[in-house]
């Protein structure tokens, strides 16, 4: 609670009276971006790489040699990633609450790094689809559990620009994966490996090390982190107990449970994000066959999906800046989707159309996908209340959302090629819901905003878990 710059933080029985000094809460911020952000950044990136390495993988031989003859093979190794991912996604930031992140990122990170090396060791079909179901698993803790350890040590709108400077390691991946890939190929031969086995085997040996080195760098949450003084420790609380209000929800009995599941705001989440990733993972997985398909071979391919991703990154981090800027997220939700549709359109209707503008429209639509996408994630963020309910929310929101990711693994379909309408009719159609549902939490927001004014919601103050209600307290209003 705040009072003439001073918050009043209540710490379990202890009450501290901290005055909130701009100068050192700058300094404080500054100390967290170089201590928080950077490290998770470097290991999302190579998430992100052991993840959609397979686009890659597949165009350099890895059909050839697992005899993937079937049309759908190639869908199934990538979708059967997603069913682990979806289910394990809220037990695992549950899990993340009550043992150190550095521990908990690092162990998982260790276990899916190992499961990669085992994509370039397979000699069957069989054995690739476990490879990739086991990287599902152990991968779908990760992302949920960074969203929502970054989300603790920033005010709301000082979010939008860390977690899209964090979610670019994604977008910058799809780069790098093809820069890499390029590189990598010319080990074809070696240990009699094709190049393909190389992608898998060195990324996931990078996987690991990084892994393991980044359990002493990885930060913890801010009452126990070791890079923070005490006083330090005491006002980054303070300034987030400011921002945040009375919105606590520190503790996951019933009736928090009751609160957060039956939340729309959560589900209307869920449905802005898969409908934006559908968009995200499509371009990561096919972008590389689809170059091919406009007529280059596999290594010019792989370099030039290099410049598509690069543009996407400096949209997408451009974006964040005016977002946090402007204290506003949902015209630049729509404006991504805007511009994604325009480069769908082109490709639904490309007929006559040269390689050289397919290529450009691949540009619009990673550009469109990459805006819209953190910015769904940042925005259901700024609008939970409390540890248990931010926890929660990034977990569903990330787990069931990649439902989009299953849509995008089976709609790309092989005897469509090149010109895939099905591919890009169904991620135009999803792009539009999640616009749509971004309208919806939008207006709902400033219905429900209007209501708190005119303290329709004050009888919550009288139940009996008013002192852990989150976003449900009457005093806390949403962004939008």
């Amino acid at each position: 609670m705040e009072k003439d710059g001073i918050v009043h933080v209540d710490d379990k029985a202890l009450v501290r009276e901290v005055p909130l000094d701009p100068v050192a809460e700058k300094k404080l911020v500054r100390k967290c971006d170089l201590r928080v952000v950077p490290i998770l950044f470097l290991l999302f990136l190579a998430a992100f790489l052991d993840r959609v390495n397979i686009g890659n993988a597949k165009i350099q031989g890895m059909i050839e040699d697992l005899h993937m003859a079937g049309p759908s093979d190639y869908n199934i190794a990538l979708f059967i990633f997603f069913i682990p991912y979806i289910l394990f996604e809220v037990p695992s930031n549950i899990i993340i609450k009550r043992v150190a992140p550095s521990t908990w990122l690092s162990a998982i990170m260790v276990l899916w790094g190992i499961a990669t090396i085992g994509q370039g060791l397979v000699t069957t079909f069989g054995g690739l689809v476990a490879c990739r179901f086991l990287v599902g698993l152990f991968e779908a803790g990760f992302f949920p559990g960074c969203v929502y350890l970054i989300s603790m040590y920033y005010k709301r709108y000082e979010l939008q620009w860390r977690l899209s400077l964090f979610f670019s390691a994604s977008i910058l991946a799809g780069a790098f994966g093809g820069l890499l890939a390029y590189a990598i190929a010319h080990m074809s031969g070696v240990a009699n490996y094709g190049g393909w086995r190389w992608i898998f085997i060195i990324e996931g040996l990078a996987t690991v090390v990084i892994a393991v080195a980044a359990k002493f760098v990885i930060v913890d949450w801010p009452e126990t982190a070791k890079f923070l003084t005490e006083d330090e420790r005491e006002l980054l609380l303070a300034r987030l107990a400011a921002d945040q209000g009375e919105a606590k929800m520190n503790r996951l009995d019933k009736m928090a449970a009751k609160r957060a599941f039956k939340d729309w705001k959560i589900y209307c989440a869920v449905f802005m994000y898969m409908g934006v990733v559908t968009t995200g993972y499509a371009t990561s997985f096919f972008i590389p066959t689809i170059i091919t398909e406009l007529g280059y071979k596999a290594e010019a391919a792989q370099v030039r999906s290099i410049p598509i991703f690069v543009v996407a990154t400096v949209c997408s981090l451009c974006a964040a800046i005016a977002t946090d800027k402007l204290r506003h997220r949902y015209a630049f939700t729509i404006g991504g989707v805007c511009l994604a549709s325009i480069g769908y359109i082109m490709l639904l209707a490309q007929n006559g159309l040269s390689a050289g503008v397919k290529y450009f429209a691949l540009f619009l639509i990673v550009a469109g996908g990459y805006i819209c996408q953190p910015v769904c994630l940042v925005w259901i963020s700024n609008n939970m209340g409390g540890h248990y309910k931010r926890s929660i929310s990034s977990a569903m929101q990330v787990g069931f959302g990649n439902i989009g990711g299953i849509v995008a693994s089976n709609v790309y379909l092989a005897r469509e090629a090149p010109k895939y309408p099905t591919g890009y009719g169904v991620s135009l159609g999803f792009l539009w819901m999640c616009a749509i549902c971004c309208t919806i939490l939008f207006f709902g927001l400033k219905w429900e905003n209007k209501k708190r004014d005119r303290g329709e919601r004050d009888h919550r103050l009288q139940e009996p878990d008013a002192d852990n209600l989150g976003d449900d307290h009457p005093h806390f209003r949403f962004t939008s």
